[in-house]
């Protein structure tokens, strides 16, 4: 076969031929529309062991996958990873298939296809299968330097100009009069077909590939027939579909002796009416439950109250269909399901407001078949709660709606309410009820005593105008107010008259004592204010000086990088910032002082590290840390954006750090979703590595850490590691190997070499770091408590579990399921040289960092080639986290069939 060929076969649709599907070894249903003696009637039990859903979407039969699961052929399913399919196998189903009521199959397709040298014309079919009687599609066609043919007329449809570097999205646009892509919409046919011809210039396209994919595509099926619909001849066929008792006949559009016809459950029953007893009687107090059966039920979604009969929870609403799901308390996000979006509910008109948030050409909402919306984007909608009149209703006390006194029921008769019924035919309902409180009183009549008394005095000021106003229950009365008295407007109350005598001049003496007063008032505010500003001025330029502030400057000034990179704030910027360091900033607290969270006038936002306070003889240690962070600019090290020296403890500005430290990813899994997998731990120690290893012999000047600890190494939005707190750095000449120091640090992770000598070195940081690999291998503490409740040093616990088990009983059990026996041997074996205790015997960061970065490799390569398989053209290729992972593999060149 040629290239053509193949490309041509891989665009046809393969038919499925099934034979008489069986269940246990028994025949079932011969439903090919043939004469057969022999029919077995399907049933919940012959179906019990039929799979239901397929990726997220359910469906019942007569859809079905396997054998004996489904009708006919034309009823077959496929699920596959790629998604449900029709029987076509290429047809994908987006939503579920529901028989009762029954609903149109919402489905797409997409076909791609090469360009190939020499070939002019390429022709691609669709065919609905034959349970199918209809269907609207719109297809997106994109592709370059071609005329494009609809139907089998070869009638001219749109023609494929090459666009510019890149073809334009056509899954979010309608790309019609875009270069490189057009949109056609077909209805009513089961068939489609197109043809592509190459322009006769006879240049070769610059884009080699025709892309033809389906947007809102909906395919109406019913059940095929040899006989006029719901006739008598068609009920006494062995192949009638509407098999259950209590089930009826739909008539379908009859069309050229081509018959359709569909199944449902009469009034008062609900189920499957194509299998034995599927429907089922249903209680007509199972539609209505006027007490939720379950108590203390949450009744708002952010700003939208959500009253009874509606309900968020299992058992807390009065029916299942008035069950809402609030799916963003923040953003007050509260839906029907998960394509109607509903943003206000009013109990006591029976409206409630809804917005569509998939758009389809399909009725969009429907409580109890009632009430119906089609092509909208949102919508004030009315509902009932049963299809009953009141006087029905109100015969079944245990179901009747209107629990409230001082309520009263309405039937649903207002023919100013237009609707959609099941026959796509715009038509005014009259059936069902729905409860309202009665005159002089509002509230919830669902609920007992929801109707309460309107107060109409306080809620509408002036109803009788110059009268005093009485409430009463239900109502109120207006009465004149006694003798040598009058209405007051303002109190709503009766007032005696006062004399008006001296009237005017009351008025200029009070008016003019509190003009005194005021003038008084403001220049006192104003003074003390200015006092007050003074005071503060004065005392921040002194703690300016006193945190050596101007030593600073000149240590800025001097070094070029330093000037571009810091910058020196001022305590209102940083007050302004901080909301005046409101409590509920705080982002954490450290050994060194406590950090918030900050957003600056430019919108960037920081984190602020507020230091304890601190001696005299301790600021050098800050500016210390200053000077360090100003000459680093290194991708793992955090940022430091500048200072703020005004007030008496100083403050350092960072770049903010969305996602926590390692630490807490570490130790708090228990309070947050995420996990960090085996290659997440690998690629962040690999990088913690290098930050070290830059700070020890890449920097300008070498930098000792010396405190290295999982808190200290931060996750920014994309979980890339970034080392902070440099609060206890020391900056150490190049041809200096140790400094002499007090010994500073985190109790767990200090270099016992480094306690006993005081002497700081760079391998002091090589064990802090050794003992973070051992968190990242056990996923304990540095000293944590075991299950007698003793204290324990993890690198000791670690050295003596070695001695009696393996290293892989020994690690977390997430580590084992992710990582192989040799990776976990390997870091171990690592974490165990960099904790030696005599520091010439450990390995140095470089080394630390090689030896990371080449079992990362390794592990890379032995993921690909898993990949790989037999294909020899596929190769690794990395991206971020954002895109759901560390790296995968993708072959170099894939051709779409």
């Amino acid at each position: 076969m040629g290239v053509l060929d193949a490309l041509l076969a891989g665009l046809l649709f393969h038919a499925a031929c099934v034979g008489a599907p069986t269940v246990n070894g028994t025949v079932l249903a011969n439903h090919d529309n043939s004469n057969s003696s022999t029919t077995i009637v399907p049933s919940a039990a012959s179906m019990a062991s039929c799979p239901k859903s397929c990726g997220g979407k359910t469906f019942d039969y007569p859809f079905g996958i396997g054998v004996g699961c489904f009708r006919s052929p034309e009823f077959e399913l496929i699920c596959n990873t790629g998604g449900l399919y029709l029987s076509d196998n290429d047809t994908e189903v987006l939503l579920d298939i529901n028989v009762s009521p029954q609903q149109d199959i919402s489905t797409f397709f997409r076909r791609y296809f090469h360009v190939i040298s020499g070939v002019d014309v390429y022709n691609v079919s669709w065919k609905a299968p034959s349970i199918i009687r209809s269907f609207s599609l719109e297809v997106v066609i994109q592709g370059c330097g071609f005329d494009v043919y609809l139907g089998d007329d070869s009638a001219y449809s749109c023609t494929l100009t090459c666009p510019g570097e890149t073809f334009p999205d056509v899954t979010s646009v309608v790309c019609n009069g875009i270069r490189g892509c057009c949109v056609k919409h077909l209805y009513g046919t089961n068939t489609m077909q197109l043809q592509f011809v190459r322009h006769t210039n006879g240049s070769f396209p610059k884009y080699r590939e025709i892309s033809v994919i389906s947007r809102s595509m909906f395919l109406g099926w019913s059940v095929h027939a040899d006989h006029p619909p719901c006739s008598d001849e068609l009920r006494n066929d062995n192949n009638y579909a509407c098999v259950s008792n209590n089930s009826s006949c739909d008539a379908e559009p009859i069309d050229e002796n081509i018959y359709w016809y569909r199944c449902r459950c009469e009034s008062e029953y609900a189920g499957n009416p194509y299998i034995l007893d599927g429907c089922s009687h249903v209680d007509s107090a199972y539609y209505y439950n006027p007490v939720p059966r379950k108590v203390n039920c949450s009744r708002s979604c952010g700003d939208i109250n959500v009253p009874f009969p509606f309900g968020l929870e299992e058992s807390c609403s009065a029916r299942t269909q008035f069950r809402l799901n609030c799916t963003d308390i923040a953003t007050s996000t509260l839906q029907l399901d998960r394509n109607y979006q509903v943003s206000h509910i009013d109990i006591e008109r029976g409206i409630i407001d809804i917005k569509l948030l998939v758009f389809y050409d399909i009725p969009i909402f429907e409580l109890d078949h009632r009430v119906y919306s089609s092509f909208m984007t949102s919508e004030s909608m009315h509902w009932t709660i049963d299809n009953l009149s009141c006087l029905q209703a109100q015969k079944n006390v245990s179901a009747y709606g209107c629990v409230s006194v001082n309520s009263m029921c309405l039937d649903f008769n207002d023919s100013t309410y237009k609707v959609y019924d099941v026959q796509e035919q715009w038509k005014y309902k009259n059936n069902g009820y729905r409860c309202q409180c009665m005159h002089g009183f509002h509230g919830n009549p669902y609920v007992p005593n929801g109707c309460q008394d309107i107060d109409e005095c306080k809620t509408t000021p002036g109803i009788c105008k110059e009268l005093l106003c009485n409430n009463t229950v239900g109502s109120y009365h207006c009465t004149e107010c006694p003798d040598k008295t009058k209405y007051d407007t303002a109190t709503m109350q009766c007032i005696k008259v006062k004399r008006q005598r001296g009237l005017l001049l009351g008025i200029v003496m009070g008016l003019s004592a509190g003009i005194a007063i005021l003038l008084l008032t403001l220049s006192a505010i104003f003074l003390v204010r200015k006092w007050r500003r003074d005071v503060q001025k004065r005392l921040r330029k002194k703690h300016f000086q006193d945190n050596q502030g101007l030593l600073l400057e000149q240590l800025i000034s001097s070094e070029e990088n330093a000037k571009d990179m810091t910058k020196i704030f001022s305590l209102e910027e940083l007050e302004k910032s901080t909301n005046n360091f409101d409590h509920t900033r705080i982002l954490g607290r450290g050994g060194h002082g406590m950090v918030y969270k900050g957003i600056l006038s430019d919108q960037r936002v920081v984190a602020i590290k507020k230091s304890v306070i601190i001696q005299q003889s301790e600021i050098k240690q800050f500016i210390n840390e200053v000077a360090i962070l100003s000459q680093i600019n290194h991708r793992n090290i955090v940022k430091l954006f500048g200072c703020c020296l005004e007030t008496e403890v100083p403050l350092l500005v960072y770049d903010f750090i969305p996602n926590g430290s390692l630490f807490q990813a570490l130790h708090s899994a228990s309070d947050s979703n995420f996990t960090l997998s085996w290659d997440d731990c690998m690629r962040i120690a690999c990088e913690a590595a290098g930050a070290l290893c830059y700070l020890h012999s890449a920097a300008a000047v070498s930098v000792f850490h010396r405190d290295v600890k999982s808190s200290n190494i931060l996750l920014d939005a994309n979980y890339t590691a970034k080392v902070s707190d440099f609060g206890a750095s020391r900056l150490v000449p190049i041809d200096q190997t140790h400094i002499d120091t007090k010994v500073q640090g985190t109790f767990g992770y200090i270099d016992p070499e480094y306690y006993q000598t005081t002497q700081l070195n760079e391998k002091s940081d090589v064990y802090s770091f050794g003992m973070v690999l051992l968190e990242l291998l056990l996923r304990k503490e540095p000293i944590f408590t075991d299950e007698f409740g003793s204290k324990q040093n993890l690198f000791n616990y670690f050295l003596s579990e070695l001695k009696s088990r393996p290293i892989t009983e020994i690690v977390d059990a997430h580590i084992r399921e992710e990582a192989t026996e040799q990776e976990i041997k390997s870091v171990a074996s690592l974490a165990e040289m960099c904790l030696k205790l005599r520091g010439e015997e450990r390995p140095t960061m470089k080394q630390v960092e090689i030896t990371l970065h080449n079992l990362r490799m390794e592990r890379l390569n032995s993921l690909c080639q898993v990949a790989r398989g037999n294909n020899q053209e596929i190769q690794p290729f990395i991206y971020s986290r954002a895109n759901g992972g560390d790296y995968c593999c993708y072959p170099c060149t894939h051709v779409h069939v």
